[in-house]
């Protein structure tokens, strides 16, 4: 054994010795000197060998043509469904919907959905959602070079905290600021002013405790969209862009007609609703077990949290039913992957633009 240990010392370079003078010997050895390690960072690529898309499919967004390459990113756009998918998809929703839940208990979730989103956001905090910089890749409107500053409209009281703004945005279901903050970080130069509600007082409370928020230039306060007359912190008529991101699908459908009539009251003449959520099919909703269906592509999480997926035709009718223009209704179908576990997961969701005439 001590020969052994001591022939093994003597083919082992001593300390100081093991210089990498050349990258290409880097696995010649266990250990080099760490002087080299800062010139091998600067001389090493790591995105040298990762598999990156062609110039069409980064300006068009990424295309799956050959079902073999479907490995090679970790996500696709404007995915096809073929027939026998959608056939799939049908016989999953048509188990998951085959009974509905008892009406007292459908009751429950409704009379305590802030309840259930309170929770959620204690529990979560703002570790859940991540920041939501693709919107302005979506409504180029909010960004602060695209901002015409305008002067006041005569309808805004001296006691609205956006009296001396000339862009005022409203994100109703704010949750914890994902869309505030990049709003505000976007729009530091313009006299834009950024309302910002959702009907769990939690979220609330996480937006204005961030250091980002700002009382001059954003204005969050709790409320129920989907109640009759509510009354909100500015004049009707007064806003620019209406922001319902993911938050209408948590809404009882029956609600859906009066809640988009309510908000675009308060959009001023050529103002605008974005609109963004899930659609039918989504992963999301076949994933639901039976027992949890509320009503027809209406479902209660494990969390208490209800969730609806939507169709274009019903989108359509909400937004021109409440007298608004559509300029945009699209399905954006996109498959996520797990390259690590081999899986795909197929996204679905609807994104809209209506705007109210002048």
């Amino acid at each position: 054994m001590e020969e052994s240990s001591s022939s093994s010392e003597l083919k082992r370079p001593q300390f100081g010795t093991r210089n990498l003078s050349d990258p290409q010997n880097v696995f010649q050895h266990n250990a080099c000197l760490s002087s080299w390690f800062s010139c091998l960072h600067i001389r090493y690529d790591p995105t040298r060998f990762r598999k990156k898309p062609a110039l069409k499919e980064t300006c068009d967004g990424r295309t799956l043509k050959n079902q073999e390459d479907v490995w090679h990113h970790n996500a696709w756009d404007n995915v096809v469904w073929d027939e026998k998918q959608v056939e799939a998809a049908e016989a999953k929703l048509k188990l998951n919907s085959s009974s509905f839940m008892d009406e007292e208990v459908a009751l429950k979730y409704e009379k305590e959905a802030s309840q259930f989103w309170d929770t959620f956001y204690s529990t979560h905090e703002n570790k859940f959602f991540k920041d939501r910089h693709w919107l302005f890749t979506e409504l180029p409107e909010l960004c602060s070079e695209h901002i015409e500053s305008s002067s006041a409209t005569d309808a805004t009281k001296a006691s609205a905290p956006c009296q001396l703004a000339g862009f005022r945005i409203l994100e109703v279901g704010c949750g914890t600021g994902s869309t505030v903050f990049p709003l505000l970080e976007a729009n530091t130069l313009k006299k834009s002013f950024v309302f910002c509600c959702d009907f769990a007082p939690k979220a609330v409370e996480l937006v204005k405790s961030n250091p980002e928020y700002d009382p001059a230039r954003c204005h969050g306060f709790v409320c129920d969209i989907s109640e009759d007359n509510v009354k909100f912190p500015f004049p009707e008529n007064s806003l620019d862009v209406i922001l319902v991101i993911f938050v209408l699908s948590a809404i009882s459908p029956e609600k859906f007609s009066s809640t988009i009539v309510q908000l675009s009251r308060q959009l001023k003449p050529g103002g605008r609703i974005f609109f963004r959520d899930y659609g039918r099919y989504d992963m999301a909703e076949l994933r639901f077990k039976p027992g949890k269906c509320i009503s027809e592509h209406f479902f209660v999480r494990g969390d208490g949290t209800r969730v609806y997926f939507f169709s274009q035709d019903e989108l359509r009718k909400l937004f021109e039913g409440a007298g608004l223009v559509e300029e945009q209704n699209v399905i954006d179908r996109r498959l996520l992957v797990n390259r690590g576990k081999q899986l795909t997961m197929y996204r679905v969701w609807i994104q809209c633009k209506y705007r109210k005439p002048t």
